[in-house]
């Protein structure tokens, strides 16, 4: 059994990206988060500390966000997820949205980003 935490609309300031302008001045990231867990104890115990905290994992995500400047989302967003997967043993796997809505593309767009799910032990290939 698969249970899910959620925590949707993190809105993150960093300096990821390749032009000049986004790693000097920066822009506005939002971060959405899935962790996969077994929540049946904390369903019946009621304790926090049987479940992961939503705050301490907000503050994971974002100091991994922040602390480095990436090129690329990829990056950004795989960092989250060691982050996440490191700190919290409870979190059998993390699936990490970075949206970018004022990255740097010509057209008009509604969003652009990407979602990476990352496993504790990844599936092995027959």
């Amino acid at each position: 059994m698969t249970d899910t935490i959620f925590i949707k609309g993190v809105v993150v300031h960093a300096r990821h990206g390749v032009m000049k302008h986004e790693t000097e001045v920066g822009q506005r990231f939002v971060i959405d988060l899935e962790l996969y867990a077994d929540l049946s104890e904390s369903s019946r115990s009621d304790r926090l500390s049987d479940t992961i905290s939503y705050s301490n994992v907000v503050g994971t995500a974002t100091d991994a966000f922040k602390n480095a400047n990436y090129k690329l989302l990829e990056r950004a967003a795989g960092a989250v997820a060691d982050a996440i997967l490191s700190s919290f043993t409870k979190v059998r796997a993390v699936k990490v949205t970075v949206h970018k809505p004022h990255a740097p593309i010509a057209e008009i767009f509604e969003d652009v980003g990407v979602v990476l799910t990352r496993n504790r032990h990844p599936p092995t290939h027959g």
